[in-house]
């Protein structure tokens, strides 16, 4: 049976549905394909073509939005999830091909085995490489990039058929595009991004007032250039925060507290099963939001402690939640906040998940979230059984004031037209696309109504 005849087997037709994480995006794909290597992966991709079929890749469903959804093939690339080859680097780091489907906690774990990491994360560990960089997936650090920004080469299975390499030096525009493309310019098969010699951060989390955080933000010496990483979550209904503190230990020093036992209630107790269920209730009796967002910000303490980065960066969460993300000009961050608490008072909107801001270095991804400026990142959330609608337009309009950017992955309402004014190198990017993909078939609403369409 040649490659071709076994991938259009795996793929058999049927209208099973596909849900995302969240259960904001469904669908009912003609096909399911699980391709078992590169030749299958080309194999299902030309199968589609000619089919006349539309193809699309999903990783782990963590995105909100629709870019995974289609109506044709539906693609995991689970199998292709291996450590292909680790090129070590004159700093002591290296540059590390693997297949685009490895999921991230399995990229930390055998980059850990060899003595390596990445230099940043953002707090869930469950995405693939390939839909993490693909909707610009990023951490927390004044002086780091997203995860886009740390990919040093693709190899891609065009809507022809063909396997490219794309790197810097060779297809470099298709590499630009591809590295945070939105799955629009074609299928990534595999990935090498950098790594650095693992190590250890010193945490420090601790409640602060709003009103401290942002005087404390600027400058040298402030809350954001002054560590490595540094976030803080906002309590809405209060002037509370809690605040993290993360950086890099000097030196080979010992792992230190919380111990088993107190990191199983911060983590698992409060962080999940307390928060699910105090969630339930105000989503039941939602005027009680406020009292409940007070109650918990004030039983918060500081901890500090000592871990490997990886233990530090990524935190369990199980409560099924909604969530918009808009990237601002860092120094628009206050006056972004004070408009949006003003906003829910006012409204009598009840919010009962914090605030997330968070902060990352300009780059020079075309369609990264953080190009060309110093970006603060402000994150809002609703419980997934309260409605969002309300909220999220409030706290868009808010943000795409301030010339916000919305994350790729995350949900929000802007089209091309909005998004062209925002993004300088879009319409280089949509040139590569539609060299590409002339005949859209990566494309989908979603990708049409954010890009623009490039099929007939």
């Amino acid at each position: 049976m040649s490659p071709a005849t076994r991938a259009a087997a795996r793929a058999a037709t049927h209208r099973a549905t596909w849900e995302n994480w969240a259960r904001t995006e469904r669908a009912h794909p003609a096909a399911f394909a699980a391709p078992r290597d590169l030749t299958e992966l080309v194999a299902t991709v030309r199968a589609a073509a000619d089919r006349g079929l539309r193809l699309r890749v999903v990783g782990a469903g963590h995105s909100f939005t629709g870019v995974a959804v289609t109506d044709g093939v539906l693609v995991r690339l689970d199998h292709l999830a291996s450590v292909e080859r680790i090129v070590t680097t004159q700093d002591g780091g290296a540059h590390v091909t693997v297949g685009a489907g490895i999921r991230l906690r399995d990229l930390n774990a055998a980059l850990a085995a060899r003595g390596l990491a990445l230099p940043n994360l953002g707090d869930i560990d469950r995405q693939t490489i390939a839909g993490a960089i693909s909707t610009g997936t990023h951490g927390t650090g004044a002086r780091l990039a997203g995860l886009a920004g740390q990919v040093r080469g693709l190899r891609i299975v065009t809507a022809a058929g063909e396997v490219l390499e794309a790197s810097p030096s060779e297809h470099p525009e298709l590499f630009e595009a591809a590295r945070l493309g939105l799955g629009a310019v074609g299928v990534l098969a595999a990935v090498t991004i950098e790594a650095v010699p693992a190590f250890t951060l010193e945490a420090w989390e601790e409640p602060w007032a709003l009103g401290r955080v942002l005087e404390a933000l600027a400058g040298p010496d402030g809350l954001v250039d002054g560590n490595d990483h540094f976030e803080f979550f906002w309590f809405p209904h209060t002037q509370r925060t809690l605040t993290k503190r993360n950086n890099r230990v000097v030196g080979d020093q010992p792992r230190t507290g919380p111990g088993r036992l107190r990191r199983w209630v911060d983590d698992e107790l409060l962080s999940n099963v307390v928060f699910e269920a105090t969630n339930r209730l105000t989503a039941r009796v939602p005027r009680l939001t406020p009292g409940v967002n007070a109650v918990a910000a004030r039983t918060l303490t500081a901890r500090r402690y000592r871990a490997p980065s990886t233990e530090v960066f990524v935190s369990p969460r199980r409560v099924r939640f909604r969530e918009m993300e808009y990237a601002i000009p860092r120094a628009d961050l206050p006056a972004v906040l004070a408009e949006l608490d003003r906003w829910i008072e006012a409204s009598g909107e009840r919010v009962s998940f914090p605030v997330e801001v968070r902060f990352a270095a300009a780059d020079d991804v075309w369609l990264s979230t953080a190009q060309g400026r110093q970006t603060a990142y402000v994150a809002v959330h609703q419980y997934a059984r309260v409605p969002y609608a309300r909220l999220f337009a409030a706290a868009e309009q808010i943000a795409t004031a301030a010339g916000g950017r919305p994350h790729w992955g995350k949900l929000h309402t802007l089209d091309a037209a909005q998004l062209t004014a925002s993004y300088p190198r879009l319409d280089d990017f949509r040139a590569v696309r539609a060299a590409q993909d002339p005949g859209g078939m990566f494309a989908n609403r979603y990708l049409d109504r954010v890009l623009g369409p490039t099929h007939p």
